[in-house]
């Protein structure tokens, strides 16, 4: 990331290009073998384009959007868990009205898409999709049910730790990074290749959130932050459009 983009708070596709991030080809990674480019990324300059859309903005963006146990005719099965953090530049300087996205399974370690047929039961109350708009500190905050961990063949007896997808838009949707949330004390940390395949351990740990009791709620939900760097030397890390 540039640093004029870093100082106006701009998500732009130079973040996927950073050494801390994870390599297009992880072979631990058994799906980056084959998704990997074999040449360096191109990115080219933002045109007209790319920077005046489309856009979106607080009208697009409804408040319940945020909260994931509120879209079924019942209360979704699980943990209830609030999730929030703040978007920053390296300079500390919140980065305003971006689009967050998140995706994740159920309690019970199944996401609701057709490729999902591991023996795991769906929650007709639970879709696993939400978003928000960051606000003017940065801030941002979901209400979630906390996803189980699932099977997924990349090695034998594997199991992915719990985690929260994220996507970040900066101006427009061109702008876009996507990272994973995890949970503190996960003990399938260590052989999740796509986890480690972040080798620097201080870096690795920026995608732990950590438990925040100042959030939860009494007899209802307990709480999670997870605070995102975009850029700089402190930077969470994102994933490469090719793994």
């Amino acid at each position: 990331m540039h640093e004029h983009d870093v100082m106006s708070g701009v998500i732009t596709p130079e973040t996927a290009a950073r050494p801390l991030d994870p390599a297009y080809r992880v072979d631990d990674y058994r799906s980056s073998r084959l998704r990997s480019p074999r040449k360096a990324l191109i990115v080219p300059p933002a045109g007209l384009t790319e920077l005046t859309g489309p856009q979106f903005g607080s009208g697009d963006v409804r408040d319940t959007d945020a909260d994931l146990t509120m879209h079924g005719d019942g209360e979704p099965i699980g943990e209830r868990i609030i999730v929030h953090g703040t978007v920053t530049d390296d300079y500390g300087k919140p980065v305003r009205n971006s689009l967050i996205e998140i995706w994740q399974a159920n309690s019970a370690g199944r996401y609701i898409q057709k490729d999902d047929q591991h023996p795991a039961p769906l929650d007709p109350n639970f879709v696993g999709a939400g978003r928000c708009l960051t606000d003017d500190e940065g801030h941002y905050r979901f209400v979630s049910i906390k996803p189980g961990p699932y099977p997924w063949k990349n090695h034998d007896n594997a199991w992915r730790p719990a985690h929260i997808h994220l996507s970040l838009f900066g101006r427009a949707f061109t702008q876009r990074v996507v990272t994973q949330m995890y949970f503190p004390g996960d003990l399938l940390f260590f052989q999740d290749p796509i986890f480690n395949s972040i080798r620097d351990e201080p870096v690795r740990k920026r995608l732990i959130s950590s438990y925040d009791h100042s959030v939860s709620v009494p007899e209802w939900a307990t709480g999670y932050r997870f605070d995102i760097v975009v850029g700089g030397r402190s930077a969470t890390p994102v994933e490469d459009k090719g793994a």
